[in-house]
Parts: C-alpha cells; structure tokens; sequence
C-alpha cells in the first residue's frame, strides 16, 4: 500500500510498502491520504530487483519537500535516491549478479546521445533522468532498476552505512572537481551531511580543513569526525581564516551551505586564484563580489553529482571506516514515520542524517539505531 503524507506548506509525496502491509495512520499532525498502487512486477529483462533495506533524506529531497522542484517531480511520485539493499530478484539475460548481492544504485540515466554524453559527461547529461526525482526512487521496499546503475556493495558492510555511499559519492566528486592538493587550505561552508563529508575526502587527501556551522549541533558532529568548526556567527571568520593561511587565504572554498552569506564569506576567505567551488543549490540568484574575483583572479567551479568512479572511491571511503557512519545517522525511522523524519530535517533540531528502514515494521528505535547488519 501506498501513502501520500499532505504536510501543509510542503509538496506531497510517497513512499511505497508491499501491498500487505497494514493501513497506519501518521502519528504526527497531518492531514493523510491512502491510496494502492499496482504491486510491484517483476524485474524485466536488463533490470534487478532490489529489497530496499535504507533510503536517506538528502537536501535535495528538502528541496521537493518546499516544492523547490516542482518542474520535475510530479506528486504522487516515489521518491528518494540515498539508499542500500539486496538483490531480490534477476531479470533475464544478466550475468556477474546473484540473489542476495548488497548493493547500491547510482541514479543516473543519461541519454548517450547529446554534446555532454558525447563529450563523456553522462553524469551532466542534456536530457539526464535523476532516479528518485524524475523517475520512481527508492522509499519503497522492493525497486526495479536497470543493472547499470548498480554499484557493488562488500557483503559485510552495514546495509545502514552503505546508504551512506552516495553522499560521500557527492563528496568525492566536489573534491576531485576542486581539485584539492595535499597541504592546501580548504574552508567548507556548511556542515550538514555533505559538508562534513567533503571536509573528510578532503583531509583523507591530505588537505587542512576549516569548516565554518552556525549550528552548535553540527559543528560538535564536525569536531567529533576530526575536523576544525568554527563558529561563523561568533567568530571573525576572515580574521581568523588570515590568521590561520599566514595572511594569504584559503586555497579553496566549498559552499555547501546554499545560502547569499556562503557565497559572500567564500568569496572573502580565498587565497589569490582561490577556487569556489559551488556544492549548494542555490534556487534563487545570488549577488557576488565580482571585483574581488577580478582582484584577485578566483575560479568559479561548478560542482554536480558523480560518475562511477567516484561512487567506487565512496565505497572503499565507507567500508574502510574513513567515513564515520554512525556519527553523521542521527536516527532511523520506519516508512510509516516518513513524514516525521521530513518535519524532524526541517526544524534542524539535533538532526544530521536520517535513514527511512523501508523493511521496518512500524515500532523503529529512534534513540537506537545498533542492530544488525541485515
């Protein structure tokens, strides 16, 4: 059965459970509509099956949660696209893959055929399907996808942790887009999720990393994952950020924070040919010190998604424990409670990453989120 949650001022949205699972209500204040969708047919030929074990909320879901997206995402619509699972079943004519393989999916599906594709950019393509955006996502318990997108996962590694492969995916590309060095100096705007991943793939390269939070909550999640946070409302940040280059600047800059003032602060704390690089999405345009980029011959890069190589480098990133898992899951919630893990993201009350358990019967431990590896 399916569920639409109509959480007011926001877009609707679903998330799928098999067809016989129970009708619950939502235990939060909203207004819910229940409604079936078709069962789940089997994989066709060139696609798998996944048993969908996690699903994360990303800043892009809270996009479609404000409604940011509605050009692309036409409610009701399944979405989500941070996710991990196990192979359930195999269309015909696939090979290298077996019932019960854990797994993630890179959500892209280009087109092959545009000046991007044709330059080798899938990942930008002209006419690119966002899986989990434009098309039907992961908050599901089973998922049909097509065997390209599948990305390996090492069959003992934390199905929970394994949700956690994309974001450090987006991480990985940042920095490779950044093209960070070791011994360079690297401000990172924002320590959501993201953020504090990208402060991680940086320093895992050998880069010294600031990370700049206004939230207390999140600059303790920094700290406690090895990385300098500084206070960007209480402190001096371009004193401080002079103070820490010897006067010369950051070397690169990340805005994770998708705010006007991340790109003013950026844009201020980098070293002459400094690199912005622009992770945040930024849904309204933003003023810029273009003199300042003048003065002091900055680079603008753009920074989007990943390719397959990255998702590799997340992988190994993950599973060798570089990348602390439990640390950046706040908690976990059962399908049921989708609409509260939303309501929880928005309010930023203690929260950094929350995963949706799309196996989880509706009693998940929010305080507890140790358990098995499933």
């Amino acid at each position: 059965m399916s569920r639409v949650f109509d959480i007011p001022h926001t877009r609707k949205f679903v998330t799928e459970k098999g067809l016989s699972c129970p009708l619950q209500q939502l235990s939060i204040p909203a207004p819910v509509r229940l409604f079936t969708l078709n069962a789940r047919s089997t994989p066709q030929s060139g696609e798998v099956q996944i048993e969908v074990a996690y699903t994360g909320i990303c800043g892009t879901d809270l996009h479609i949660y404000h409604g940011v997206m509605d050009g692309r995402v036409d409610p009701p619509g399944v979405i989500g696209h941070e996710m991990s699972g196990r192979i359930a079943a195999i269309g015909d004519g696939l090979q290298g893959w077996s019932i019960g393989d854990a797994v993630t999916v890179m959500p892209l599906d280009w087109c092959g055929h545009c000046p991007a594709c044709n330059a080798g950019y899938t990942h930008i393509c002209h006419n690119l399907n966002f899986i989990g955006i434009d098309s039907t996502g992961a908050m599901q318990a089973r998922w049909n996808v097509s065997e390209r997108t599948l990305i390996r996962l090492p069959p003992t590694l934390d199905l929970r942790h394994g949700a956690l492969v994309e974001p450090t995916a987006v991480a990985v590309h940042d920095v490779g887009r950044a093209n960070v060095q070791p011994g360079e100096k690297v401000v990172v705007i924002g320590s959501g999720p993201v953020g504090v991943l990208i402060g991680l793939v940086a320093q895992s390269v050998g880069a010294d990393v600031v990370i700049l939070e206004l939230d207390p909550f999140r600059r303790g999640i920094a700290e406690q994952a090895g990385l300098r946070a500084l206070d960007a409302a209480a402190e001096d940040v371009a004193a401080s950020i002079d103070a820490w280059t010897d006067g010369a600047g950051a070397d690169v800059a990340f805005e994770v924070s998708g705010s006007a003032g991340g790109i003013t602060t950026a844009v201020q704390v980098l070293a002459v040919r400094g690199r912005l690089t622009l992770v945040g999405i930024h849904s309204a345009k933003r003023e810029m010190d273009l003199h300042r980029f003048f003065w002091r011959e900055l680079v603008l890069v753009g920074a989007r998604l990943y390719d397959r190589e990255d998702f590799e480098s997340a992988v190994e990133l993950v599973a060798s424990g570089s990348i602390p898992a439990d640390l950046l899951i706040s908690r976990i919630e059962s399908l049921d409670h989708t609409a509260e893990a939303f309501a929880a993201l928005e309010s930023g009350a203690g929260v950094m990453k929350i995963l949706i358990d799309c196996q989880a019967p509706d009693h998940t431990d929010r305080a507890n989120h140790e358990g098995a590896t499933r």
